[in-house]
């Protein structure tokens, strides 16, 4: 990788041009980059000996709560267990109510709460950790109630709220003028409100359809639309960073193993819908099924009145019918070659004009990637010397032990994917490009599948996981026209893709010579649904498709066979219903002409 030279004299970087406005504004932000980083070098490390004490609501199911047996379980609970393995840390869990913890963390008794949704007014207290869920804030009501849609009908209403929730700060810091009663946990305010007292409550929506079944209780429901909904997380004690940036980077490790996923899915997925009663089914049975009997009754003796005229008219009709249907058919085809040319046409202009909007900015990216490297480079001895120094700090979300290895790795792969956004955009234009030579060129097929492969990457890694392709080594050249029989080689790899139903089953290449017939040959082999004899037969037969509801036209293997037909080859077609297909490329070998 080439980049240009500075001089280093004293503290001042020599460059000329564009360069030296990017030298003028690295200085500033250098300084700026120590300012940030020096208050936190200066604070006391966190003790990584000693247990960190995590502190919880004990009644806020899903998210955290004590079960039957009085243990903490939920998905806070199961979360913070998953950080502190992959962290390493020794954990203490401490519950009790909401608004007791939060003073627990103000007063230094617990190091973290597991979960605490983000408001702004919050950020004078605590700092937040990266968002792990978004919790939906709601207005709770009995089902009698129609006078309470929107926060604005709060106003002059009995409110049950819990002491020091973010609904709590929500009604203090709007100043609704509503009569708020107090309660220590969820579960109260929805036992309260069901019991007849007062008028709503303020409950988040997922705990609150939790409790409904826990607490059996169905006379309450959330109005339609949320109050807020909230970024919800892990919070510290305000400047608390380092204690902080352990939980962060043990959330980043959970995100990227797929754990998170599977925890988060465990516990906040759907709540399962209440079953319907037999009662209910009846009474819907005698709405829907009454009426629709009548009609039926009443539609089967007017079709008897109407059926000896219908009779008379059957056969003049369909005769008529059909000379139009193939009369259109023949006119739908014309129209559908036609609109198929002019989009081929329309193609190579249009993938021009994309090439060019994309290699502009990808240029930008190839040509500022190695100078911000060497920016780079030329900042790390001061960065190296302040780490010897003052020991590790951070930059970014992680330490700098950590950063200096990773950046220069980041760097070169975001120059290697450019590289490669370069490539495929060539490969599009190569691929789109009208090409008026005739079939007499010399075109080697194994260098035609790679530069196919190039432009199928994406499609084949979204459709298996096993993919294998097996070139025949010398393999003889056929006379033709190589772009076109890359157009047949993308259909037919693009067709196996789709013939798959699952990433497990597998799609294997393979190019080989059959001497005998003079033939080199192109085979791709799926373990798809395959396809029954009837379809065979006419597979390559024009807008003839098994996938017209997902868009397909027909048009694809009709082309192809046109094509290689001109090539002088053949395609020939093997399969069985859901045991895979088997198709094959046949083309001429290359032989001098005399």
């Amino acid at each position: 990788m080439h980049s240009s030279r500075y001089k280093v004299q004293g503290s001042r970087f020599k460059v000329t041009g564009f360069w030296s406005c990017l030298s003028l504004l690295l200085v500033p932000c250098t300084l700026l980059l120590f300012l940030c980083i020096a208050p936190a070098l200066a604070e006391d490390p966190v003790r990584l000996d000693l247990p960190v004490r995590i502190g919880g609501d004990y009644n806020y199911p899903p998210y955290e709560y004590l079960d039957r047996d009085g243990l903490p379980t939920g998905y806070n609970i199961e979360l913070s267990q998953a950080v502190a393995r992959v962290m390493g840390m020794e954990i203490n869990l401490q519950l009790g109510s909401w608004d007791e913890m939060r003073q627990a963390l103000d007063r230094g008794d617990v190091d973290i709460l597991m979960g605490m949704a983000h408001t702004e007014e919050r950020l004078e207290e605590v700092d937040f950790s990266i968002p792990h869920a978004k919790v939906h804030q709601s207005i709770w009501i009995r089902d009698d109630n129609r006078t309470i849609q929107s926060v604005k009908d709060l106003v002059g209403k009995e409110v049950i709220v819990m002491k020091g929730s973010v609904m709590h700060d929500f009604m203090l810091e709007n100043e609704i003028a509503a009569d708020l009663f107090m309660v220590q946990t969820l579960a109260d305010a929805l036992n309260l409100l069901d019991s007849g007292h007062h008028d709503c409550a303020l409950v988040a929506k997922l705990p609150g359809e939790y409790l409904l079944g826990e607490l059996k209780l169905n006379n309450l429901h959330p109005i339609a639309r949320p109050l807020v909904a909230q970024d919800y997380g892990f919070a510290v004690k305000k400047g608390n960073l380092e204690q902080l940036a352990r939980f962060n980077e043990g959330l980043s490790l959970l995100k990227k193993s797929g754990e998170y996923r599977q925890i988060r899915e465990k516990w906040l997925g759907v709540l399962q819908p209440e079953p319907i009663s037999w009662k209910h089914i009846a009474s819907y049975g005698v709405l829907v099924i009454g009426p629709l009997l009548l009609v039926l009754i009443a539609f089967a003796l007017w079709s008897r009145t109407l059926r000896r005229q219908v009779a008379l008219r059957t056969e003049e009709l369909e005769r008529e019918i059909a000379e139009r249907m193939r009369s259109a058919e023949e006119l739908q085809i014309r129209q559908k070659q036609l609109l198929h040319a002019d989009k081929m046409t329309s193609l190579g202009i249009l993938v021009s004009g994309v090439a060019h909007e994309i290699n502009n900015p990808n240029g930008l990216i190839q040509l500022s990637l190695p100078q911000l490297s060497k920016a780079y480079q030329s900042m790390e001895p001061i960065l190296e010397a302040h780490y010897q120094d003052h020991g590790n700090f951070q930059l970014g979300w992680f330490d700098y032990s950590r950063m200096r290895h990773e950046i220069p790795k980041i760097l070169q792969e975001m120059l290697e994917s450019s590289n490669r956004i370069k490539r495929i955009v060539e490969d599009l234009k190569d691929f789109a490009r009208r090409n008026d030579s005739g079939l007499d060129d010399r075109v080697d097929l194994n260098e035609v599948i790679r530069s196919s492969l190039r432009l199928v990457d994406n499609a084949l890694r979204n459709a298996t996981r096993h993919f294998q392709v097996d070139y025949c080594p010398e393999l003889s050249s056929f006379r033709g026209n190589g772009h076109r029989i890359e157009q047949v080689v993308v259909n037919l790899i693009l067709n196996a893709c789709q013939a798959l139903t699952s990433v497990e089953q597998a799609i294997e290449l393979r190019t080989y010579e059959l001497r005998d017939e003079g033939m080199v040959a192109f085979e791709v082999c799926d373990q798809g649904c395959g396809l029954d004899e009837e379809t065979l037969l006419r597979i390559t037969d024009p807008f003839f498709t098994t996938k017209r509801e997902t868009g397909g036209t027909g048009l694809g293997l009709s082309v192809s066979d046109g094509i290689v037909k001109d090539h002088h080859g053949r395609l020939e077609f093997s399969a069985k219903p859901g045991q895979g297909m088997v198709v094959r490329l046949l083309l001429p070998m290359y032989e001098e002409q005399k």
